[in-house]
């Protein structure tokens, strides 16, 4: 298991294409590579490429802002949307590493 931090991590964002794509969630990372489309430059999740896309993917936002590992003041029904997120991801995609 490979351990990045948050910097390391922005390297895996599909700017260069002989590197995989990760997206971190609650600071486990998952190589979403598979899902270029979504993910890849120019996808509708490029933002999340290369970061911890925990807060955003619980309050359901794109904002820049949201895109990060902070999860204070969420709701439980946010804390219940990232759960549901996280337990999609574990289906789909490899953890590869974690972030430290």
């Amino acid at each position: 298991m490979m351990e990045l931090t948050i910097e390391q991590l922005r390297q895996y964002s599909g700017g260069d294409a002989s590197k995989p794509i990760y997206v971190a969630i609650r600071g486990r990372i998952f190589d979403v590579t598979t899902a270029i489309t979504f993910y890849g430059p120019g996808g509708a999740y490029s933002m999340f490429a290369g970061k911890d896309a925990s807060r955003a993917l619980a309050k359901m936002s794109k904002e820049e802002e949201d895109v990060c590992a902070n999860l204070d003041g969420l709701t439980d029904k946010e804390l219940g949307v990232l759960a549901d997120w996280e337990k999609k991801f574990q289906a789909k995609y490899p953890v590869v590493g974690r972030v430290v």
